[in-house]
């Protein structure tokens, strides 16, 4: 559990490590939040925890198990404790692309390899990197984020900034970041991402067959639904722009092109807000200034999502199975893996999985 500590304060004293200042703060927001983690058992225990967040700290402990029990995601010390940071999220993340490209940019970190996002303790922080980057011309956006994993070099606790979303929140989060742990390539965040994000869907879909109700149930594919739409227009969107930036256009022509996509995509959303008789759920995105980076902060989680989906119902909901052969994709060149979760999305997913509650037997 310590290796990580120990490497990267050695890092801060090789010469050839750079932007120590980014990598002291890691360090230090790290030890911060281990400091702070209690294990929930004295937590729940002590006479003076107020009864809300007892409830809530019942009901993770409870989806830890289920984890561990029924999708086959590692047993060990993470989210067996608690900590409360005080603030409402644990991280920010910078995003950043060009002007004219939907290519996200990458960041290469001791330990943990290449990722899409650059992440900072402080707010304040994150928002002068990235002020730093836009002065440079490029598309950026720092986004909140409520958990994350350290790939097992910690035991990860449960967070306030997490509990306070909901128990539907918490297992997600909980799903998606022991999913991490169990597989995870360097430099592909795409593929990180889109596997975890399969996983809590799933895991999600077992634990309301398990304990939640029929509305519940309801709801929850309604939201999936919802959800499933939203992608597809970010993705569209992007495509649209891919194309755009690739084209023979002048620069300035590009730039017209590119706010004119960005309209039709509000405009987009606007009928869909329609189609679901109001619901208003995605306004808080569309309404920021969108960009490259905004829209890469959403598609790094769901690229390759319906490949994985195909994937798992090729292996009868099989998670065990599933796993395997997601961990065989992660040895893969990148070039090679993206070639083969290419493959998938050209396979339709059987509704068998993509709308119904499965528990198979073997679980």
């Amino acid at each position: 559990m310590r290796r990580l500590l120990l490497g990267a304060s050695l890092c801060l004293l090789l010469t050839s490590c750079s932007n120590i200042a980014y990598y002291a703060q890691a360090i230090e927001g790290q030890v911060r939040l281990m400091v702070a983690a209690r294990p929930i058992a004295d937590v729940v225990s002590d006479a003076a925890t107020d009864p809300g967040l007892r409830q809530k700290l019942e009901q993770a402990s409870a989806l830890r198990n289920f984890a561990s029990r029924e999708l086959a995601l590692p047993d060990n010390g993470s989210y067996r404790a608690y900590a409360d940071l005080g603030r409402p999220y644990v991280v920010w993340n910078v995003f950043a692309a060009a002007e004219l490209s939907v290519e996200p940019r990458q960041w290469c970190l001791v330990f943990i390899g290449c990722i899409n996002y650059r992440g900072y303790y402080d707010k304040n922080d994150a928002e002068r990197y990235a002020d730093q980057l836009k002065q440079t011309g490029a598309d950026t956006y720092v986004g909140g984020v409520p958990a994350y994993s350290t790939l097992g070099y910690f035991d990860d606790p449960v967070l306030n900034t997490f509990l306070r979303l909901g128990d539907n929140e918490i297992a997600r989060i909980i799903f998606h970041e022991l999913a991490h742990q169990l597989i995870y390539a360097q430099g592909d965040s795409a593929f990180n991402e889109s596997f975890a994000a399969t996983v809590e869907t799933e895991g999600m879909r077992r634990w309301l067959m398990h304990s939640g109700t029929p509305a519940q149930r309801r709801d929850f594919e309604t939201q999936q639904e919802r959800k499933a739409e939203f992608h597809r227009l970010i993705a569209d969107t992007r495509d649209r722009l891919r194309t755009l930036y690739g084209s023979s256009q002048a620069p300035n022509e590009k730039r017209l092109g590119k706010a004119e996509t960005f309209a039709e995509m509000r405009r987009a959303y606007a009928d869909l807000k329609l189609k679901w008789a109001g619901y208003g759920g995605y306004d808080p995105w569309f309404s920021q200034p969108l960009n490259n980076a905004v829209l890469g902060s959403v598609t790094l989680y769901t690229q390759w999502v319906p490949a994985f989906q195909s994937m798992l119902e090729q292996e009868g909901g099989n998670l065990p199975c599933f796993y395997q052969r997601v961990a065989l994709l992660s040895h893969l060149p990148k070039t090679a893996r993206a070639a083969a979760l290419d493959e998938l999305l050209a396979k339709p997913i059987i509704p068998s999985l993509q709308n119904h509650f499965l528990r198979p037997p073997f679980l």
